[in-house]
């Protein structure tokens, strides 16, 4: 048994699309070594909050959005 009624409207790609302001993980805060790991789904470990210093450190806080959708 169908859900949709017949003769409604579907909406369009467009209409269904994320806004690109919310498709960025910035949020106009600072960019922590612990949020780093936790976007790269590994443990907070010294070694990897020290991997994550380094990255914040060589690319800014930009390099989060390389990480994350």
């Amino acid at each position: 048994m169908p859900t949709s009624q017949p003769g409604a409207a579907r909406p369009s790609p467009d209409d269904r699309a994320t806004p690109d302001d919310l498709l960025h993980t910035r949020t106009g805060t600072e960019v922590s070594a612990e949020d780093m790991v936790l976007a790269t789904g590994r443990d907070v470990t010294p070694r990897t909050l020290a991997w994550a210093r380094r990255k914040l450190a060589e690319e800014g806080p930009g390099a989060i959005e390389k990480l994350l959708p």
